[in-house]
């Protein structure tokens, strides 16, 4: 994946007479290896994210409900909206996101290629910081 780059995934899903079942192997066909595991939600409007990483690959669900995920690639904003349990939304270092319009419902499923890491260290805080210094 190139830099300022995101990508959308769909996981194989299984369903019959008594629901769906979603598996997400953790192994070589994964986009990456997974060292962190984490659920997301919104109160009130509230936007999450806001920020590119410096490091970290992650991949995001939307594993009930909605959400609308606002990308950077290459310098313009795409929207993209995590509707299905099965789609996924793959975002790679110095790729700008951030998540909105939650329905009130919405739990976003993360997998981190990195254990937490605060600070300057991994993250761009500032979207005109990050347009202007990192955007392809």
């Amino acid at each position: 994946m190139d830099m300022n780059r995101y990508t959308i995934h769909h996981f194989p899903e299984f369903i019959d007479q008594r629901g769906s079942l979603i598996p997400f192997e953790l192994n070589d066909d994964f986009p990456f290896k997974v060292k962190r595991v984490y659920l997301v939600t919104a109160k009130n409007n509230q936007s999450r994210g806001g920020h590119a990483h410096r490091i970290e690959s992650e991949l995001f669900i939307a594993a009930q409900g909605t959400v609308k995920a606002k990308v950077n690639a290459n310098g313009n904003d795409e929207v993209i909206t995590l509707d299905k349990k099965n789609k996924a939304l793959e975002v790679a270092p110095f790729c700008w996101h951030e998540f909105y319009d939650f329905s009130e419902d919405a739990i976003l499923l993360c997998f981190s290629s990195t254990h937490y890491l605060p600070g300057e260290t991994n993250y761009i805080t500032d979207k005109a910081e990050f347009l202007n210094n990192f955007k392809a």
